[in-house]
């Protein structure tokens, strides 16, 4: 039988989410705080604070990459813990989740090898400047010798969080995010170490997280423990957790993708300014797309485990709900964005011909933003269910076939510069979100009305 502790079959399925999501989407927005800190700090830099900005935008891509193998290996074991705990099956569940933990720890050390060695050729194939590029290599070079605690941190809550102890995992991220807080001023101010020191803070703060995920996952609260005799890795257990995970690899490496486009075509038709400008927005976007994350990400366990359990009706009312939550929280937010775009970017930066030319960009790059939630929603059905073919093709397919060739041809076809390279992310959002929770009702509701029962392992 499965443990009764954090069984998700019962009770009621909306507060079953909530339970987890609540703390999740806090637990995102704090970590968000990991970055965003560092950005509005460095936007007050007395001396060069918006080439100092644009450079550590410049480095997103590579931490884009980074959180992408967290992903996949925490995203990746996370969902297939919660249906074998669903089954009931704990030793199972425990050996996926020390199969993670190897993986992440092997790739992090791998990650921050092959970043040191090619670090200059990517920051300039990303769209650095002689004079950005080394405000960009000073924080990325600090930056990479914490990629281990930023992978162990990133992909060992989805642990803690998948097993219902949101709570847990909100503070995982609240610990090391008041660490940055502090830090930061101390080390770029206080020190006069500048980007540098914005680095030094993030990867120490990270380093905080990562300890007291390893110890709760150690001690005796857990219901899953992280044990070295669950380390040794099966070929079986690496491809499945791998084949799942790959939805939220795909996602992170293709907005890695994303933003290398962006940088470079903004860079080209814009220059430096509008390289702080995409700097900019992406710092708004972590900020305003977090919650939806969050409820999105709090209901997988909830659907992944009442899956596992057979009840079928009630993953279809985690689905209506977190579907109709993502919609109307997404509307509510392009309607702010859109009113008072100064609002948001003067948050990060101060300087007049940024806020200018950026409120216009703001506005075109987030028309239409609620279509986006479908994306989110769509997605995380398809991760929660096991459905790894499907979430990853509909990753691929709104960055990868829609928003880089619009990126390219808008501009080109509009003759309007840097508004034509902004206006390939609301197209995207209508198009790829649209067509992935389209599929996700086609073909995932007819399964739980019941005409196609499935009672086997999760799809890989």
């Amino acid at each position: 039988m499965a443990d009764t502790k954090n069984d998700f079959s019962k009770g009621n399925v909306v507060e079953n989410i909530l339970k987890l999501a609540v703390p999740m989407t806090l637990a995102q927005l704090i970590n968000v705080l990991y970055n965003i800190i560092d950005r509005i700090y460095i936007g007050r830099i007395p001396e060069h604070a918006t080439l100092a900005l644009t450079g550590l935008g410049l480095c997103l891509p590579i931490i884009s990459i980074v959180i992408a193998f967290a992903n996949l290996f925490g995203m990746g074991g996370a969902p297939l813990c919660s249906i074998e705990r669903g089954r009931g099956n704990l030793k199972e569940a425990e050996k996926i989740m020390g199969n993670s933990f190897v993986l992440l720890v092997i790739f992090g050390l791998v990650l921050t090898a092959l970043g040191l060695i090619f670090k200059k050729p990517m920051l300039y194939l990303f769209g650095a400047s002689d004079k950005t590029y080394p405000f960009a290599e000073q924080y990325i070079s600090i930056y990479l010798l914490g990629s281990i605690f930023v992978m162990v941190g990133l992909g060992m809550n989805s642990f803690i969080n998948s097993q219902g102890f949101g709570t847990i995992g909100m503070m995982t991220v609240l610990l090391g995010a008041v660490a940055n807080i502090i830090l930061d001023p101390v080390f770029i101010f206080v020190f006069d170490m500048g980007v540098k020191g914005a680095a030094f803070a993030t990867i120490l703060s990270q380093f905080l997280s990562a300890l007291w995920i390893v110890k709760f996952l150690t001690g005796k609260k857990t219901i899953l423990k992280l044990r070295t005799s669950c380390f040794p890795l099966t070929k079986q257990r690496a491809k499945d957790i791998t084949a799942l995970g790959m939805s939220g690899f795909t996602m992170s490496i293709t907005n890695s993708s994303v933003q290398v486009m962006y940088n470079a075509s903004l860079q080209n038709y814009g220059g430096d300014l509008y390289v702080g400008i995409m700097t900019v927005i992406n710092s708004v976007r972590e900020v305003i797309s977090m919650p939806v994350s969050g409820i999105t990400n709090g209901s997988q366990p909830v659907m992944g485990f009442n899956y596992g359990a057979g009840e079928y009706g009630r993953v279809k009312r985690a689905i209506v709900f977190t579907s109709a939550v993502s919609i109307i929280y997404t509307t509510v937010m392009w309607g702010l964005v859109h009113g008072f775009p100064e609002f948001f970017i003067r948050i990060f930066n101060q300087d007049a011909e940024l806020l200018k030319a950026g409120v216009p960009a703001m506005r075109i790059y987030y028309f239409g933003f609620f279509f986006m939630s479908l994306q989110f929603a769509g997605q995380s059905v398809f991760v929660a269910l096991g459905k790894a073919r499907r979430a990853v093709f509909f990753s691929i397919f709104r960055k990868v076939v829609i928003v880089i060739p619009l990126i390219l041809i808008l501009p080109r076809i509009f003759g309007n510069g840097t508004a034509g390279v902004l206006m390939a992310e609301p197209v995207s959002n209508l198009l790829g979100g649209g067509a992935c929770f389209l599929t996700m009702l086609v073909t995932v509701w007819p399964e739980l009305s019941g005409k196609k029962k499935k009672t086997r392992g999760a799809e890989v």
